[in-house]
């Protein structure tokens, strides 16, 4: 038998590689990617500003709230000022949050924005002009070498084709020559088909292996045109990927209040007010006002004194009091 065929291999399923026909088109779709992915990162910077906003106006709520609390409590002294040197603190962080929250909005979602916009042109038909020359420039890369392909394949089918007819009209023979009941003529007839199927498979072997040499032929150049187009591609992309990389850098120090100086004096107020609480002082100005420290009348012997000298004597000590008692007299 001049060639092999296995019927249970079938057709082959294509390979998962770029240069089979066609896929070329998931480096297309990046370009398509990168456009969404422009969007999800505009979407992600605005989710954590709306957060940023809301954490502001919580921490500034909840200094208010506390605020009137502490004043309108029980604590005194230098641990209340102790105590509201927290609201203080909220209220100045919730002032560096909220200008987080601008420079996300106006430095980096403007910044994705407009770089979006130059990057990526949108069509009349609805798809962008980048993600189109792309699909244009790998269809016309591919299509000399595709047409040759297809040439292949069919050559190939026929080949395959003709190698299974070769091993029936072998099968068939064989089969002849073993049974008694068919004459010399017939067995001919079988030896003439395998004959022919052998010339049939020698026929398709040449013509499909003639086409491989040319798909072969055209390969190279096929290759160069295709990495040219992908290195494009690539070109595009990475200005993508850079520019991601930088904004999100940018993203980060908007972010990072821990290097912010404003931050840190924040909390270096902070400890300092609340190191100043001074428990001894607290209860000592505490006894002052509201123990033993405070002054007291001590009962003393007291003369009778008649009442209506006792209203005039309390008249001329409050001349409010006088202007009753003189009316009063009328």
């Amino acid at each position: 038998m001049s060639g092999t065929y296995d019927d249970s291999l079938g057709v082959e399923a294509p390979s998962d590689s770029f240069w089979e026909v066609g896929n070329y088109k998931r480096t297309v779709k990046r370009i398509d990617d990168g456009n969404r992915l422009c969007n999800d990162f505009m979407n992600c910077i605005h989710e954590r500003a709306r957060i940023e906003k809301s954490y502001a106006l919580q921490l500034t709520e909840w200094a208010k709230r506390w605020r009137q609390l502490v004043e309108k409590g029980p604590q005194y002294g230098t641990l209340e000022r102790a105590w509201n040197a927290m609201m203080t603190e909220a209220e100045k962080v919730s002032e560096l949050h909220l200008d987080v929250k601008g420079a996300l909005m106006n430095e980096d979602f403007e910044k994705v924005k407009n770089w979006q916009k130059e990057a990526y042109h949108k069509q009349m038909m609805g798809s962008f002009k980048e993600t189109k020359e792309a699909e244009d420039g790998f269809r016309k890369a591919q299509k000399p070498w595709a047409k040759k392909l297809k040439e292949v394949e069919a050559v190939k089918k026929a080949y395959h084709a003709a190698c299974k007819e070769e091993k029936l009209a072998i099968s068939r023979e064989s089969t002849g020559k073993a049974d008694q009941n068919i004459n010399p003529e017939q067995i001919r007839k079988l030896q003439d088909k395998v004959e022919k199927s052998k010339q049939d498979v020698q026929k398709t072997k040449e013509k499909y292996e003639k086409a491989l040499e040319e798909l072969d032929k055209c390969t190279p150049q096929y290759m160069e045109n295709m990495e040219q187009v992908f290195e494009q591609c690539q070109q595009f992309e990475e200005k993508r990927l850079r520019f991601f990389r930088e904004v999100l850098l940018e993203v980060e120090k908007h972010l990072d209040l821990s290097s912010h100086a404003g931050y840190k004096n924040i909390y270096r107020e902070l400890e300092q007010t609340i190191k100043m609480a001074d428990a001894p002082e607290d209860l000592k100005w505490f006894r002052s006002n509201h123990g033993p420290g405070m002054a007291m009348n001590w009962p003393q012997f007291e003369k009778w004194i008649p009442e209506i000298l006792q209203k005039q004597k309390t008249a001329k000590d409050d001349p409010t009091r006088t202007m009753t008692v003189t009316i009063t007299g009328i």
